[in-house]
């Protein structure tokens, strides 16, 4: 019988402690999906406190508060649990076309910090993970085995993987066999 998840609930709470050295969950945070053009940036830099990042893969941030540019138009945002930007920036946009959807309820976050951390990612994805190619900063939409991620470096050995609720279990559990190889 599969187990069922429930919103509001961690998806980490059916693993029975396993686990390995440098695998935890995420803080909890709030996440929004925001999408428009040019005429969103000033605002919504007003608002969070930091330039939304127009280079390509890369992140940015301050207080808490996290942008991920997801697309020339799409930034995945992070911020502190319960804190919801959502009103200040559609008021702050104003009329230029946008969407801003909150993405909360969909995925967690899952932290891998240790010295082998690129290494045990790449079992399951084939990114090239060499501090040249894939810098501290960097953020891509990719795959890990069969689920969609979003993956940020955030150090030199940690990376932070957005997953949508319902593969969190099967990525946790397919990092704990991959960092195995590693032991």
């Amino acid at each position: 019988m599969s187990d069922v998840i429930v919103a509001g609930r961690s998806p980490f709470e059916a693993l029975d402690g396993l686990s390995m050295p440098g695998l935890a969950a995420a803080p909890d945070r709030t996440r929004h999906v925001l999408r428009g053009r040019d005429d969103i940036h000033s605002p919504a830099a007003e608002v969070l406190g930091f330039a939304l990042p127009t280079d390509a893969c890369r992140a940015a941030g301050a207080g808490g508060r996290h942008a991920l540019w997801l697309g020339p138009d799409e930034w995945l945002l992070l911020t502190p649990a319960g804190e919801r930007v959502d009103k200040a920036l559609a008021f702050a946009i104003g009329d230029a076309p946008h969407a801003l959807v909150e993405v909360s309820h969909r995925q967690v976050g899952i932290i891998l910090d240790r010295p082998d951390a690129a290494q045990v990612l790449s079992v399951g994805c084939a990114l090239d993970f060499d501090l040249a190619a894939f810098p501290v900063g960097m953020c891509t939409r990719t795959l890990f085995a069969k689920a969609e991620i979003v993956l940020w470096r955030t150090g030199e050995n940690v990376f932070q993987i957005e997953v949508w609720r319902s593969f969190a279990d099967y990525l946790w559990r397919y990092l704990v066999l991959a960092g195995a190889e590693f032991a």
